[in-house]
């Protein structure tokens, strides 16, 4: 069976998410081999900042195998050699996500092997989809900041997953329409102004307005028979608004999403999927929740707790933290706000700037208690590692974020 474009499938299914899928005429790499015998598998997820700022340059930009940016990624994923990746920042497009795995992906890059992902799941985000409402507050109804999410066209800053194993589509569930306020004890922010409380929103603008600021996607891989859920999402960053702190809450309910989801039962009751099925992940169901949460658990401009939700989970392994030595090194070089932060430099993930809120941890592979994680790490070389070109410094050459993997077996 030959592997479909998504831009194919998603005019053959006639519905929005794409799946590419069936057998690739090249296999997987030689890592991946091994790992698949040892029943190993390697979930990574990368913001890769390949986002772009109007719609269709990021196909234009993957039309041909000569963007540095786009071949510094895909060298990125070619180095950690990942089994299933979620890239964020990958502004929606079904024709991109092929263009990015034929031109880049499958080439090698630098002497790196070529990596062979036969499936691959997009859907759309909520970003730059218009409100039609002042959602910032500020007398004008239209831009980013008043989309469902922001973006200044729509699927800017949207998602894709590149997979070695295959994605059940059947069972595969999104949450990119689920309300906001739907949500019980929703962390709704308020207008200090007014006795009411939670109403810097209109009752008119909460009825549109979805918790997932791009979208929540259940993507069952099938590994060696049985299901993985990989739950991925990417909640919008806790800065870039006012007093009322409206991105810090809603960042905090996207990631409480995630808890409530794996704990499953009364405390998921709550759920309802774009197509109307209602609750939360089986309990005896094994999961990977992945993606830039934008949220350190003690640094940063997040809310107190926020990751905490995640990671204080009795369903969640955190028996493991990636760590690099490039993070530590980078902390001490760049000083700032690094010198005064309370989590440990080595779980950095992201290189932010100096003078606030300097590096922090924000993007996630946290896997289920019932797999056993073997290894972990974040790629972020040292200055004295030849791959420390596919990191560097500001003007960054690929992201500002850095690829996190973890090893698990079951």
């Amino acid at each position: 069976m030959r592997r479909l474009p998504a831009l194919a499938l998603i005019a053959a299914m006639a519905i929005a998410p794409a799946l590419t899928g069936g057998s690739a005429q090249a296999g997987p790499t030689q890592a991946g081999s091994e790992r698949g015998h040892d029943r190993l598998v390697r979930f990574a997820t990368f913001n890769a900042s390949l986002n772009r700022t109007a719609p269709g340059q990021l196909v234009a930009d993957l039309s041909t195998p000569d963007n540095q940016q786009a071949r510094n990624v895909a060298e990125t994923i070619q180095r950690a050699a990942p089994d299933v990746v979620l890239v964020n920042e990958f502004d929606y497009d079904p024709e991109a996500v092929d263009l990015f795995r034929d031109n880049y992906l499958e080439v090698g890059q630098n002497g790196a092997d070529p990596a062979h992902y036969p499936y691959a799941w997009v859907a759309p985000s909520n970003t730059g989809v218009p409100s039609g409402f002042d959602l910032d507050n500020n007398g004008t109804v239209g831009g980013g900041n008043d989309a469902l999410g922001f973006g200044e066209f729509e699927g800017q800053y949207g998602m894709v997953v590149y997979s070695k194993y295959p994605i059940d589509a059947g069972r595969a569930r999104t949450f990119q329409h689920f309300l906001w306020r739907d949500m019980p004890g929703a962390r709704l922010p308020d207008d200090a102004a007014t006795p009411a409380p939670g109403d810097f929103y209109s009752a008119d603008e909460l009825a549109v307005l979805p918790l997932s600021s791009k979208s929540h996607w259940d993507l069952p891989i099938t590994v060696h028979g049985r299901a993985i859920h990989f739950l991925v999402a990417h909640p919008t960053p806790p800065v870039f608004d006012g007093p009322e702190d409206r991105s810090g809450l809603r960042n905090a309910d996207e990631i409480r999403f995630w808890a409530d989801y794996v704990s499953g039962g009364r405390a998921a009751a709550y759920v309802r999927d774009d197509e109307g099925r209602r609750g939360g992940l089986d309990r005896r169901a094994q999961f990977v929740i992945a993606g830039d949460l934008n949220s350190d658990p003690r640094d940063g401009d997040s809310l107190a707790g926020a990751t905490d939700q995640l990671l204080d989970n009795r369903r969640v392994n955190t028996s493991s933290t990636p760590t690099s030595e490039g993070a530590v090194e980078a902390s001490e070089l760049q000083g700032g706000a690094n010198e005064s932060h309370v989590s440990d430099p080595a779980y950095d993930t992201a290189d932010f700037a100096d003078n606030t809120p300097g590096n922090i941890r924000a993007d996630y592979v946290l896997p289920s208690k019932g797999l056993r994680i073997l290894d972990s790490a974040v790629f972020w070389p040292t200055t004295t590692d030849p791959l420390h070109r596919l990191t560097g410094a500001y003007p960054f050459p690929t992201s500002d974020h850095r690829l996190v993997w973890v090893d698990v077996r079951r």
